[in-house]
């Protein structure tokens, strides 16, 4: 029997059969802003297709210049732009695949001066205010909507896909958040989704019926006063009436002060809203968001919720999604753990995205990644996330490894970062490693770290350093008193924690140990608690679908040091840090900045702040307070003519950056 009968079905959609059920969502990557930027959208677009993925849909591509992201952002609307998209679809047909070009008008969302939008209000994720359009303006982009959707076909892209969901213009058309007008085109629900369906009627005449017009919608718009699940279904009912032949479904607004994709998600979180659309109309329905295995996908195909399953990240970490699917080799997924690190976060800071457990994703030009010319035996030393990706991606190509890890297990910081709520995704990666180490036949030595003697005398080739770090420890009168643990101590469980804690350091490190001593784990697993912690219904009569928010007494009292003087978590993710510090804040986490510190005794934490002296009275002090690289083998190996690489950690302590750390062990394993 097929582990995925639904799920590996095929499904004709507008003449045009779907091998399968799987679909690349759209998402933002930034190629085209490198050099040589349609080789590398067209490498990265063919390697999704080569993966068996049935569908890719594009990034956004405004249908005219002043709707686009942000200065020199994508847009189509004229025939000399064709050659670079026929490149992009020519390579992608090459490979066995199909794909949709995105129609997105960022609307109020723009950062350019001369944003639009339906009213001149301003969303607080951007600093510019729009300018109200004109209705005859909202005809125009009616047509030029039309006209991009035919110049896509041109272009050789198997449809489009119609970006009406997320705040961008046209959700900001069909809200009473952000459409005042008192035109065609405002008042009340058939008026404001007006624009929707008059550019979904447009499209479908301009193109033939056997060209895929998909419209995405949200299917909950977490925002105060925002449309109803009954509103949403009547507003699918009229797209799917205008001639859409999919809908695909998003999840809120970019402005809204919820979570939807980030791991603090449960997986599968927003299946009801996406049923709700799936029972209004007879179309096939796309269901996105935290849908990153197999078997979830499945099971929301067999319960009847959608027709299809879109996954964007998860196409990134591993672009063999559909055909490890196809072949019974879903155990080898390299699966998304929705970090945001290496794609959101990258997009958020004006950098191109990549994954930070797939390194090549977004760089497919520069990986050439052939068999190894020289089988050579390595020895590597260190088996956390740098050890281990070098290990896999060089046994890949043929070489001989073996792995030494002087812990009594495999995963290095990534043991603790699985224990933090929010970051259970880590296993997912653990998984993938131990699977992979037992395909390639890596050799591995748990609670055994060699010596320079034994690495000369079994003979390896060459040594990779990926010893990691140790905690740093700050010099502070009183710093080995009982009071004082270590990030690693706290986060491993190995001591017993009192019910006030200080926390020295508010990095990355820092909240992840407050979210652990405060968290519900069962939050980010377990969707009715994640409604409840953030005041969510699916109950299809509520405006915005957002209630108030459950009122829960911390289980910790939680103070949190640094000594810069600025907030803290400044430099925490873009797309994810606001999570964290929403959750402290609810929390009654106290932060304190440009802190000196002077002393740790029984009564505490002794400090100062522009002079004045305080203690903070806690059971416990965390020291958050940075790490150092562990490299003595190296310096060892260097010593003893040894040739040695150094990874990891043990190159670069500032941060613990799996992300550089896997991005590093890889372009290694791929050029020796």
């Amino acid at each position: 029997m097929q582990a995925f009968p639904n799920l590996l079905s095929p499904l004709k959609v507008a003449g045009i059969e779907l091998p399968n059920r799987m679909v690349m969502g759209a998402m933002h990557t930034r190629l085209e802003t490198l050099d040589r930027p349609y080789e590398r959208l067209a490498a990265f677009y063919a390697r999704r297709a080569m993966g068996g993925i049935s569908l890719i849909l594009t990034g956004g591509y405004s249908p005219t210049p002043e709707g686009v992201m942000d200065e020199g952002g994508l847009y189509l609307e004229r025939e000399d732009q064709l050659a670079a998209h026929q490149h992009i679809t020519a390579a992608v047909k090459n490979a066995g695949g199909r794909i949709i070009l995105q129609l997105l008008h960022a609307g109020r969302y723009a950062k350019i001066s001369n944003c639009v939008a339906p009213s001149a209000l301003k969303a607080r994720i951007n600093a510019f205010t729009p300018r109200a359009l004109e209705t005859h303006e909202i005809w125009d982009l009616v047509k030029s909507f039309a006209h991009s959707a035919l110049l896509a076909k041109q272009g050789g892209y198997a449809g489009i896909e119609i970006m009406g969901s997320e705040g961008y213009l046209i959700s900001e058309f069909s809200s009473k958040i952000t459409n005042q007008r008192d035109d065609e085109f405002g008042g009340d629900l058939d008026s404001r989704i007006k624009f929707a369906v008059e550019i979904v009627k447009a499209v479908r005449k301009a193109v033939a019926s056997d060209f895929i017009l998909i419209y995405r919608i949200s299917a909950i718009d977490l925002m105060d006063g925002g449309m109803t699940g009954a509103e949403i279904a009547q507003f699918a009912k009229q797209i799917e009436q205008a001639g859409a032949d999919i809908i695909n479904t998003g999840i809120g607004w970019h402005e809204s002060s919820v979570p939807t994709i980030a791991a603090s998600v449960p997986r599968g979180a927003w299946s009801a809203s996406v049923r709700n659309i799936k029972q209004a109309v007879s179309i096939a329905v796309m269901a996105s968001n935290r849908i990153n295995t197999p078997g979830l996908a499945e099971e929301i195909l067999s319960s009847g919720t959608a027709d299809l399953i879109s996954m964007a990240r998860p196409l990134l970490a591993d672009p063999d999604f559909a055909l490890k699917v196809q072949l019974g080799k879903d155990e080898e997924i390299n699966t998304c753990i929705a970090c945001n690190q290496a794609c959101l976060d990258k997009i958020f800071t004006e950098s191109t995205a990549t994954c930070l457990v797939n390194p090549r994703a977004g760089h497919e030009i520069e990986f050439a990644d052939k068999p190894a010319k020289i089988i050579k035996k390595i020895a590597v030393v260190g088996g956390g996330a740098a050890g281990i990706s070098f290990a896999i991606n060089a046994a890949q190509r043929g070489h001989e490894i073996t792995l030494f890890e002087a812990s009594h297990a495999l995963g290095g910081q990534l043991n603790l970062a699985k224990r933090v709520p929010g970051k259970n995704e880590f296993n997912e990666m653990l998984r993938y490693f131990e699977v992979m180490l037992k395909k390639h036949n890596i050799v591995v030595h748990l609670q055994h770290a060699p010596t320079v003697e034994e690495l000369k005398t079994q003979e390896f080739a060459e040594v990779i350093v990926a010893t990691g770090i140790v905690p740093r420890q700050p010099d502070i009168p009183g710093i080995n008193h009982h009071k004082v643990m270590s990030y690693v101590d706290a986060l491993s469980g190995t001591k017993d924690i009192g019910q006030t804690v200080a926390i020295l350091g508010a990095g990355g490190i820092g909240f992840d140990v407050a979210e652990y001593l405060l968290g519900d784990p069962e939050e980010s697993l377990n969707t009715e608690n994640f409604y409840a912690s953030w005041g969510v219904t699916a109950d299809q009569i509520t405006p915005g679908g957002l209630v108030k928010a459950a009122a829960t007494d911390p289980v910790r009292k939680i103070q949190m040091f640094q000594r810069k003087a600025e907030s803290l978590g400044r430099n925490l993710g873009k797309s994810t840090g606001w999570i964290l510090k929403a959750k402290l804040k609810k929390a009654k986490v106290v932060m304190t900045s440009g802190v000196t510190y002077h002393s740790i005794d029984d009564e505490g934490l002794h400090y100062t702040v522009e002079g004045q002296a305080h203690i903070a009275k806690v059971d416990h002090v965390i020291l958050c307070t940075g790490q150092v690289s562990e490299n003595r083998l190296a310096t060892e190996l260097k010593n003893a003519g040894v040739k040695f690489h150094i990874i990891g950690g043990a190159d670069h302590a500032d941060e613990l950056d799996a992300l550089r750390a896997i991005d590093q062990a890889t372009r290694l394993a791929v050029s020796i």
